[in-house]
């Protein structure tokens, strides 16, 4: 059952890396064509998200080790007794899904040169990704894997479709010209 839970943390920690690289990608699409610009956004998404993924499930998991601890000394048991989580491990682990996750969309559109098959590239690369994660994941919970990789795939279509659409709607009301990265 901990085997479980932590590969369900690493198929929802990938699913997170995909869809968070794959939406950022393709929203700056709309906003700007150039080759470089996607490139450099869904590298620094990736950073970024798994930073913020390593420090989020830093957080959580220690204070969940606070709590562990804390109730073995009210129960007069030595925590060094117990399976404690590890914060570090979980944190790495968290930041790795993610950086797994997010590499399917940088790899596969991030250095195609046309706009409109980069773009092809990000949304059939992803397309495969979230019906892959969203099978394991259905598999990992016992639930029906069709069932769980058409919802985790609707999911992120609709991410990238939303942030597509914003961005596109921001930079038409707004007449926003953005520059490329030359």
């Amino acid at each position: 059952m901990a085997r479980a839970q932590w590969l369900r943390a690493a198929v929802l920690g990938a699913n997170d890396g995909l869809v968070s690289v794959a939406s950022l990608m393709i929203g700056v699409s709309a906003a700007n064509s150039a080759e470089k610009t996607m490139l450099v956004s869904g590298l620094a998404g990736l950073v970024a998200g798994a930073c913020s993924m390593a420090i989020g499930e830093y957080v959580s998991v220690y204070a969940q080790y606070d709590i562990e601890v804390s109730q073995a000394k009210r129960d007069d048991d030595s925590p060094g007794a117990k399976n404690l989580p590890s914060p570090a491990r979980a944190a790495l682990a968290s930041a790795l899904a993610f950086a797994v996750g997010a590499l399917v969309p940088l790899l596969a559109g991030g250095f195609v040169k046309p706009w409109g098959a980069r773009v092809g590239a990000v949304c059939a690369a992803t397309t495969v990704g979230l019906a892959g994660f969203g099978a394991a994941g259905g598999y990992l919970g016992g639930a029906s894997m069709a069932r769980s990789g058409f919802r985790v795939l609707a999911g992120g279509w609709l991410a990238m479709a939303v942030t597509y659409g914003v961005l596109w709607l921001f930079v038409k009301v707004f007449h926003i010209q953005v520059s490329s990265l030359a």
